[in-house]
């Protein structure tokens, strides 16, 4: 709870199965006091890293055998009286932390109770990579800080505003009412700032647009946003469905896996392997999932496989996009977040091409020019705005963890 000093700030808390991710925000101001990496969480050799204003980012190696571990070296490294950005650790007020799953339980953010923590625990089986990653970063913290305040914000929980036609499969009912398989959606944290960061900048209330966000990573979804509430979502039950992305196929026909596993012997694991961890860009251009090296193919070495493979990714992209008008039965802003969707200039202009039957123009000169903060890319005479935001789940995160605590 904030002190009397008048100040809060909330330690975020990103935990993957071998990683944790943080950054402390002061959030008088919002501003990053301290971020880094505990990487390779239980590996023979660690790997630390730790960066604030007066202290330059430098990786450190060593042994964590858990997360309780690495929650404290960071938690150690916070309150340091050489490089440190607190006096103690009573000055950090609460821990948001990015959860993954909690399936249809919560479309909000959430003080973290036994409940919650039970809820997560029987959705294990729909993230069973992440949940468990997370339950331990929630684990560690009661640990190392038992008394401090806990929020969470779920992947998920911004998409629960879909429609049942929108959620459901054309599958027996059964196997959702009982087993719940259904859409669920993911990156709703990234989404919902972006759509909300958009609204601000243009001045104009969230509730009269009609949007589409793109946040284009290694991980890739889109979200159709009307009225501030996600309508429709491209990643489902699982964040393999949707856009091609870095090494995951995105949409492909559902008998194929059975083709694989029938005619060519494969087992469900080796099926699972090629579809998440070897197809996408990595898989079709035989050369990377990193979009800086595909990008350097195509402008600098014409390299025939790197320009199929982004002309796919493109493509699926420029579909959906065409898809979320029809849902939303017209389109006002058109925003590009993300790693590769907002430092990749070639890729927006190869979506935004002949779309102007939708209202959509690009500023060519603008839209290659690199610059930081949000950025108009479309022309004037453009019905739709096309923007550039940089997103910031974290101090999403940060912000809902205040909000619960106020």
């Amino acid at each position: 709870m904030p002190k009397k000093r008048g100040k809060m700030r909330i330690l975020v808390l990103n935990c993957g199965s071998s990683s944790i991710k943080y950054q402390l925000i002061d959030m008088e101001t919002e501003s990053l006091m301290a971020e880094g990496i505990v990487e390779k969480i239980g590996e023979d050799i660690a790997l630390f890293t730790y960066k604030s204003e007066k202290y330059t980012k430098k990786k450190r190696e060593m042994v964590v055998d858990n997360h309780e571990q690495g929650l404290q070296l960071i938690l150690e490294a916070l309150i340091d009286p050489a490089n440190g950005v607190l006096n103690g650790l009573e000055e950090i007020d609460a821990v948001g932390h990015r959860l993954v799953h909690a399936g249809e339980h919560y479309s909000d953010a959430v003080k973290v109770t036994e409940h919650v923590i039970q809820v997560m625990q029987e959705c294990v089986s729909l993230a069973p990579l992440h949940n468990p990653a997370n339950l331990k970063g929630i684990e560690a913290v009661k640990v190392n800080m038992p008394n401090c305040p806990q929020c969470g914000v779920f992947d998920t929980a911004f998409h629960q505003t879909m429609p049942a036609m929108a959620y459901l499969y054309p599958l027996p009912l059964e196997l959702y009412t009982t087993y719940k398989i259904r859409r669920y959606g993911f990156h709703g944290t990234s989404h919902n700032y972006v759509s909300l960061k958009a609204a601000e900048f243009l001045q104009r209330p969230l509730e009269s647009l009609k949007i589409i966000t793109c946040h284009l990573g290694n991980g890739a979804s889109m979200t159709a946003i009307k009225n501030g509430k996600s309508i429709d979502t491209s990643m489902g039950f699982t964040p393999l469905e949707g856009l091609m992305m870095g090494t995951r196929c995105g949409d492909i026909d559902p008998a194929i896996p059975i083709h694989l596993q029938q005619q060519l012997g494969l087992t469900v694991d080796e099926v699972n392997n090629i579809l998440n961890k070897k197809s996408g860009m990595l898989g079709l251009s035989h050369i990377s999932n990193d979009m800086r090296e595909i990008e350097n193919e195509v402008f600098v070495k014409n390299n025939p496989k790197a320009i199929m493979a982004l002309d796919v990714y493109c493509y699926r992209i420029k579909k959906y996009i065409g898809s979320y008008f029809a849902v939303l039965n017209g389109l006002d802003v058109l925003v590009f977040t993300g790693g590769v969707g907002e430092n990749m200039p070639l890729l927006r202009e190869q979506v935004c091409r002949d779309m102007e039957a939708i209202g959509i123009k690009l500023d060519g000169e603008e839209n290659s020019r690199r610059t930081d903060g949000i950025q108009v890319l479309s022309t004037t005479d453009s019905s739709v705005t096309v923007l550039k935001i940089p997103t910031n789940e974290e101090l999403m995160i940060a912000r809902e963890t205040k909000r619960l605590l106020s």
